[in-house]
């Protein structure tokens, strides 16, 4: 799987691979591959989820690309999608920042909030620089539970029916490569090679 910010797709014909890219491209592909009557199922999958995006096939090729969503993949998990200033470029005005706060609940033992309303700012800015901290700490690991997530996303669509499918899933989360290779040996050569 690919882990890029820029979204990239890929599109299967059945288990042969078709285009990878952009958005455009690959609706494009799919288009065209089912104007041609083809009788496998055309899948595009987002390359940093590895889930399935759908296309509105309707009208002509420039109608189509006009109904596509903007390219941007949903990644796995509660993403925020508000914009930190620090990360935009955009100076920054006066008074308080506008941190894009979301309130929500979190429930903790009396132990707990006792250490939380002890540090100096209180629980809010404890709990942010915990979190800011555990991020920077487990990025690799974050980074590779992703990436199993969004190869078991693929492998659920394509492979699923294949032998070795579980053991396979097995070895992916295990982080088991030698086992991955040859339990997925046997798979299509554009399956095998995109997961």
């Amino acid at each position: 799987m690919i882990d890029t910010a820029t979204p990239s797709y890929t599109s299967f014909n059945g288990h042969k691979r078709i285009a990878a890219g952009s958005l455009p491209v690959n609706a494009l592909a799919v288009k065209h591959a089912l104007a041609s009557g083809v009788p496998d199922p055309l899948l595009t999958f987002c390359d940093q989820t590895g889930q399935v995006v759908e296309f509105d096939m309707r009208g002509s090729d420039a109608e189509m690309l006009a109904r596509l969503p903007p390219e941007g993949c949903r990644l796995q998990g509660n993403r925020s999608s508000l914009i930190d200033f620090e990360e935009s470029g955009e100076p920054r005005g006066r008074g308080r920042p506008k941190l894009g706060v979301v309130a929500r609940e979190v429930t903790l033992l009396p132990r707990h909030w006792d250490w939380l309303s002890a540090q100096p700012g209180g629980a809010s800015v404890t709990l942010r620089k915990l979190v800011d901290e555990a991020r920077r700490v487990n990025v690799d690991r974050d980074r590779q539970r992703r990436a199993s997530e969004s190869a078991y996303h693929f492998m659920s669509a394509m492979a699923g029916d294949m032998a070795g499918f579980e053991e396979a899933t097995r070895a992916l989360f295990a982080n088991d490569a030698e086992k991955f290779r040859q339990l997925t040996e046997a798979w299509p050569a554009d399956v095998r090679d995109y997961v």
